[in-house]
């Protein structure tokens, strides 16, 4: 894993974030002067639980995952991020070191902005500061939506809720889903053992709801799929 600052235009990187997109260019560059890329490949570790945040991450391409270690040593998936997303501003507001470790799931462009840029950002337009608000609150729902599916809901409809997860009401009924990543790590985030997660994927292929074909998993009928075990 290596930090360059050569290579890439961290400034037009930064003005395609939706979070800095109300900032101005001079705003952007200021930024881009407190912001490292890092370039990871699959199976880096980004930080160490423990680690004391100097900033948050942002994933121009690539997949990371958020975990930690259980101390029977299993591993316990937080979340799996795609290109785009963010993470590790709410720890770096804290001051407290990170609670999980981020590992990338696949060769990433990750870029670095420190807290001092974001600080002096926040201080200079309060627009940065609703809109970065309005992503940890997002995330903080998310987050509760987790906590009542892993207690209220059966394995079969948190699986069955997250093939669904981007499918809203007026899309196609028959629908292609890819799994983002290997099945182990996906039921981990759904707190499932990969074994429970594998048993239900397969009950759901012999009542013929889905057809899985490695990570793509083909839905010939969405509302079928989203009744059943209701």
């Amino acid at each position: 894993m290596h930090s360059s600052h050569h290579g890439i235009n961290i400034e037009a990187l930064l003005a395609h974030v939706p979070l800095f997109n109300e900032l101005e260019k001079e705003e952007i560059a200021r930024l881009a002067r407190g912001t490292r890329e890092i370039n990871a490949t699959r199976g880096d570790i980004l930080f160490h639980k423990g680690d004391t945040p100097t900033g948050f991450y942002l994933i121009v391409y690539g997949q990371v995952k958020l975990a930690f270690t259980s101390p029977q040593g299993g591993e316990k998936v937080v979340d799996i991020l795609p290109q785009g997303q963010t993470f590790g501003e709410a720890v770096m507001f804290t001051d407290r070191p990170f609670m999980v470790y981020a590992q990338a799931l696949a060769d990433s462009l990750v870029l670095h902005i420190s807290k001092a840029a974001i600080n002096e950002e926040l201080d200079a337009d309060p627009r940065l500061g609703r809109k970065m608000i309005a992503g940890l609150a997002m995330r903080l729902h998310q987050l509760m939506n987790d906590v009542e599916s892993y207690s209220l809901h059966s394995g079969r409809r948190r699986i069955i809720g997250y093939l669904l997860r981007e499918h809203s009401e007026d899309c196609e009924n028959k629908i292609i889903v890819t799994l983002p990543t290997n099945k182990g790590v996906i039921a981990s985030r759904l707190n499932l053992t990969q074994e429970h997660f594998s048993r239900i994927l397969h009950e759901l292929s012999e009542k013929g709801l889905i057809v899985v074909d490695g990570r793509r998993i083909h839905i010939a009928d969405v509302d079928q799929l989203r009744n059943y075990d209701l």
